[in-house]
This record gives C-alpha cells, structure tokens and sequence, in this order.
C-alpha cells in the first residue's frame, strides 16, 4: 500500500536493541482532508437481498459483514474462492450479489466470479481492491466500473455500491 501511494519504508534492526521501521508518504493538500469532512451523508436504500462476501482480510471481512447486516442484507462470508464455491454449490437458493476482493491466495475474484456465473448466469458481481489501477488490470478489470469499489472503503460506501448493482439493469449487469 506504501509503494502504491508512491511512499517508501526504510527498517532498521539491532539485535538486542529492537526494529524501527519508518514510512513516508506523499503529502496531501490541507484542503483533501477538508472536502472529506464536509461531504454530505447519503441515505443507502436497505435490501433483503443475500450478499456472498468473500475477502481474505478477516477485518475488512467482518466490516462488510456488519455494515450489510445493518442494512438488511442477508450475508454469508467466505475466506477465499474455494471456500465460497463450496458455499454456493451446497446452497439451494440464489444469491443475488458476490462481493470479492479481486487479489486473493489461490484464486483470484474474477477467477471465482467466471466458476460462479457460469453456474448461476443472474448472479452480479462486485470486485474490490486496495491495488491501484495496473495490478487490477492484469486480472481484467477496469477500477472505473459500477461493479467496482477501491479499498480502504467505508461502510456507507460498501453498501451504497451494493445497492447500485443490485438494481442495475440486468443487461448492464454483465
């Protein structure tokens, strides 16, 4: 995350005495920090719809859990592709909305997103990454599409995104 914020980290150790590790990043205009703060509040329409969460990171896991819990989304979670597959394939209802994260272990989201849609062609899809721009456009993605949410994101972010795929027109959705 550093290195995508065009920051540096330097680490100096000793043994007996401990390790240091300084970060430096780029600053930011005053003004940034001010533009946040006064950004209006936006309501985010509830849902009843169930949300497959699938993120390795269990901390931004659990955050998208509650934040769409709060909202009145069904959710289940997954730690990674395998696991959510295996969810999906023993699960007889659909589900509506997959939330994954494009860079995981083992399978990538929009590695899982083709084995999911290819069983379930309504399911929609929404990536997220903390990579910048580049590393998710080697999986295919643009970070410039409804269907995608830049990490770190807030809760209101999160379920504002959702809502909006969730009622895309079913031909916009692909």
């Amino acid at each position: 995350i550093v290195k995508q914020s065009d920051g540096w980290i330097t680490v100096q150790s000793e043994p007996g005495r401990g390790t240091t590790f300084e970060i430096y990043l780029p600053r930011v205009a005053d003004g940034a920090a001010a533009e946040v703060a006064s950004a209006p509040e936006v309501t985010t329409r509830r849902g009843n719809e169930t949300v497959l969460v699938v993120e390795d990171d269990e901390s931004v896991r659990k955050l998208a859990y509650r934040a769409l819990r709060k909202c009145g989304y069904n959710v289940l979670e997954a730690a990674n592709g395998g696991e959510a597959l295996l969810l999906c394939e023993r699960r007889r209802q659909p589900i509506p909305l997959v939330v994954t994260d494009v860079v995981m272990p083992g399978m990538s989201g929009p590695d899982l997103a083709a084995r999911l849609t290819a069983l379930h062609p309504e399911m929609r899809v929404l990536y997220t990454s903390g990579y910048i721009d580049a590393a998710v456009a080697r999986h295919g993605l643009l970070t410039d599409t409804p269907s995608f949410l830049q990490k770190p994101f807030t809760p209101s972010d999160l379920t504002r995104k959702v809502r909006a795929v969730l009622d895309e027109p079913a031909s916009r959705a692909k």
